[in-house]
């Protein structure tokens, strides 16, 4: 019986180092991560044409979707970096569906992207006001709206269902996009997704601040569609 016990504590004492050891090798990886990371020089809005921002999320994109991430940005150096003031190199509409997180979908970091969620990524009034206030103000020299698979929001507009509370309101929000699919073949929702995307981008080159960006050379304007299945973001002109 002694002897059983002190086998049976020396084989809990084995196998605590061994689940201590593993902390320890997955908190060192850690590290060495975050350390890459804070090697990795930021850029901001302040340093990136409109086309180099838009290179810059097509690259973290293919980033992610290779399972090669960098992780920019996510430094205690960075966070001390922006603490005062931020310059986001890109501004982005989504939707505000969990499935699509715009920071981890670019692989980018703290400070680089402005985001602007809503269901159906949809251009209200809230919405382009804080739209405005990134590119004018922040001086944000990209904007996004990206749109994804199978959204809800869509689905619900496709298919005319009658929903309780405020969530009508976004599916009132997507309607007059869908008119411009209406006899197009092909899947009703994946169309729609897309006109979705285009038709909220005529909704900001309404705005005037926006415009006059534009007409500058300071924005420039893009549209997205995220693939749930894939992880790739394809670029909807």
């Amino acid at each position: 019986m002694k002897h059983f016990m002190e086998r049976r504590d020396f084989l809990k004492l084995g196998m605590t180092g061994a689940f201590g050891m593993i902390l320890s090798a997955s908190d060192l990886l850690w590290r060495v991560e975050q350390a890459k990371a804070a090697d990795i020089p930021s850029t901001s809005a302040e340093s990136l044409s409109p086309d180099a921002a838009l290179q810059k999320l097509i690259e973290g994109n293919q980033r992610f979707v290779d399972h090669h991430p960098q992780y920019p940005d996510q430094s205690e150096l960075r966070l001390h970096e922006v603490a005062q003031a931020q310059h986001p190199f890109a501004t982005i509409l989504s939707c505000a569906d969990s499935r699509v997180p715009a920071e981890i979908v670019f692989d980018q970091g703290i400070g680089d992207i402005f985001d602007v969620r809503i269901a159906g990524n949809i251009a209200t009034h809230e919405a382009i006001g804080s739209i405005e206030y990134a590119v004018v103000l922040l001086g944000s020299p990209l904007l996004m709206v990206m749109g994804h698979e199978r959204c809800g929001a869509v689905t619900a507009a496709v298919q005319k269902e009658s929903l309780p509370g405020d969530i009508s309101t976004f599916v009132k929000a997507i309607k007059p996009a869908l008119k411009k699919v209406k006899d197009q073949p092909g899947d009703a929702v994946e169309n729609a997704v897309v006109a979705n995307v285009q038709y909220q981008i005529e909704r900001l080159q309404k705005s005037k601040l926006l415009s006059e960006q534009v007409q500058s050379g300071k924005l420039k304007i893009v549209g997205g569609r995220y693939d749930l299945d894939t992880g790739r973001v394809t670029i909807i002109t």
